[in-house]
C-alpha cells in the first residue's frame, strides 16, 4: 500500500525522524489558511507547494490544464494561492505516470522553506531502505547526490552511491549508521544528526513493515540539521493486519479502479496491456499462464488470482472484472484442483456464465488435478460457448485459435 508524502512524513516523525513542517489542503482557501499557520509573519516568506499523488518526478511533472509544475516554490500568501490554483484539481503528468495519462491532484502539501540563510553549506542527499531480494537482506542506499533520480546517479556517477546491507541475525548496527553518514561526507554536528536520522529511519522501516522507504531529498540545513523534505513509504500489504491504524490512509482514488474492486472480493488483480484475460488460482500458475499466452501469440491482459477457494461467486466476479477491459478478446481460465476440486470449479464457471448472460469473447477452461476429467465433462456438456482443455499445449492451441 502506497502512502502520500504527508502521510509518510507523519508516520516517520513518530519514530523520531525530523521532517519538514507543513499542512495538507484540499481547497485553495485551505492552502492559504495553512500557509498562515507556518509562520508568525508569512508575507515575504517562502513556501513549498507540492502535489500529493502516488508518483515520483512531481517537480519535473506538469499539470496539463494550467502548465504548472507539481512542486512550486511560492513567495508569500499570494504566491501560495497562485500555486494552489495551478495545481489543485488538475492532472499532473510525470515520468512515472505518463503512460496512464497522469493523476488528478486532490490534495497539496504546503511546507515550510528549508533554504533559510546561514553560513554553513546546505546540501541535499538521497537515502532509501528496501529489501534486496538477491541477498535476502534489507539494504540502505545513500548518495550525496540528492534531489534527483537515483537511477541517473547510478548510471553516471555510481561511485557516489553508498550501500549497506543489514544482517537479519544481528540487525542494524550503530557502526553501519556511522559508515553511511561518513560515506555521505557529513561531519561535525551534521554527522551526529545524520547518524541519528539514519538509525531512526531504519526503525520506522521495520516498525511499519515497509517494503520501501525513500527520502529524497534528505536535507542538511544551514545549521546542520538533517531533515526529511520528501518521503515515499510503501507498506507490505501482507502485513497490514498488524497495522489497523493504516487502513484509513489508503487512497483508492490513486489506485486502478478494477484493482480496488477486485481487492474487495479478495481477488488479486493487476491490469496489463494485452488481449487475453487470465483467471488462475495461484501466483506461480499465473506467471506460467501468462508465459503460455505469449507463446500462443497473444498477450496477457491481466493477472487475476482467485485463490485456492475458487467458487461460483469468485469466478463470476473475476469474469465481470476481466470483461470491463475492452481490449480482452479471449479469456483463459487455468485452475489446478488441489485444495478445490475441478468439478466444483467447472460448476462455478457454468453458473457464473449463466448469471452474467451472453459473454462476447471465447472462454477456454483448462482444469488439472482432482476430478479434472469430470470438470472437463461439465464444461463440454454445458451447452455454453466455453471450451475445455486438459494440458497446457491444448490450452495454448485453443487460445491461438480464439485469437485468429
Amino acid at each position: 500500500m502506497k502512502l502520500h508524502e504527508y502521510q509518510a512524513k507523519e508516520i516517520i516523525k513518530g519514530y523520531g525522524v525530523p521532517i519538514q513542517n507543513g499542512v495538507v489542503a484540499e481547497k485553495v482557501e485551505d492552502a492559504v489558511a495553512a500557509a498562515k499557520t507556518l509562520y508568525d509573519d508569512p508575507e515575504g516568506k517562502f513556501f513549498v507547494v507540492k502535489a500529493q499523488i502516488h508518483a515520483g518526478g512531481r517537480g519535473k511533472g506538469t499539470v496539463t490544464e494550467t502548465g504548472a509544475k507539481g512542486v512550486i516554490v511560492a513567495k508569500g500568501i499570494a504566491g501560495v494561492k497562485e500555486a494552489a490554483e495551478g495545481i489543485l484539481g488538475g492532472t499532473l503528468v510525470t515520468i512515472q505516470n505518463e503512460a496512464t495519462g497522469g493523476s488528478k491532484v486532490n490534495k497539496i502539501f504546503i511546507g515550510e522553506d528549508m533554504y533559510y540563510p546561514g553560513e554553513s553549506e546546505r546540501k541535499e542527499y538521497y537515502l532509501s531502505i528496501t529489501l534486496d531480494r538477491e541477498t535476502g537482506r534489507d539494504v540502505i542506499i545513500a548518495s550525496s547526490e540528492g534531489g534527483m533520480n537515483i537511477e541517473e546517479v547510478a548510471e553516471h556517477s555510481p561511485e557516489k552511491i553508498v550501500k549497506e546491507w543489514i544482517d537479519p541475525s544481528v540487525g542494524f548496527q550503530a557502526f553501519q549508521a556511522r559508515k553511511i553518514a561518513y560515506g555521505l561526507g557529513l561531519s561535525g554536528t551534521a554527522f551526529k544528526n545524520g547518524v541519528k536520522f539514519i538509525t531512526n529511519l531504519y526503525k520506522a522501516y521495520q516498525g511499519t513493515d515497509a517494503d520501501m522507504l525513500e527520502i529524497n531529498p534528505m536535507f542538511k540545513t544551514a545549521d546542520d540539521k538533517i531533515i526529511a523534505v520528501d518521503c515515499k513509504l510503501s507498506i507490505d500489504g501482507n502485513a497490514l493486519y498488524r497495522h489497523k491504524d493504516f487502513e484509513g490512509l489508503r487512497d483508492k482514488a490513486e489506485e486502478d479502479a478494477l484493482e480496488v474492486e477486485a481487492s474487495e472480493f479478495d481477488l488479486n488483480y493487476i491490469k496489463l496491456d494485452g488481449n487475453v484475460g487470465c483467471m488462475v488460482n495461484g501466483a506461480g500458475l499465473a506467471m506460467a499462464t501468462m508465459d503460455m499466452i505469449k507463446l500462443s501469440g497473444g498477450d496477457p491482459a491481466n493477472f487475476l488470482d482467485v485463490g485456492g477457494g475458487a467458487n461460483a461467486v469468485t469466478v463470476e466476479k473475476g469474469f465481470r472484472i476481466i470483461l470491463k477491459d475492452p481490449n480482452v478478446k479471449a479469456i483463459l481460465v487455468n485452475i489446478f484442483g488441489g485444495i478445490v476440486r475441478c468439478d466444483r470449479v467447472a460448476n462455478g464457471v457454468v453458473e457464473a456464465y449463466k448469471n452474467i448472460g451472453e459473454i462476447p469473447v471465447p472462454i477456454i477452461v483448462r482444469l488439472q488435478g482432482t476430478n479434472a476429467e469430470l470438470g472437463a465433462k461439465i464444461i463440454d456438456e454445458s451447452g455454453l460457448k466455453v471450451t475445455s482443455a486438459t494440458t497446457l499445449a491444448q490450452a495454448a492451441a485453443r487460445v491461438k485459435e480464439a485469437l485468429s
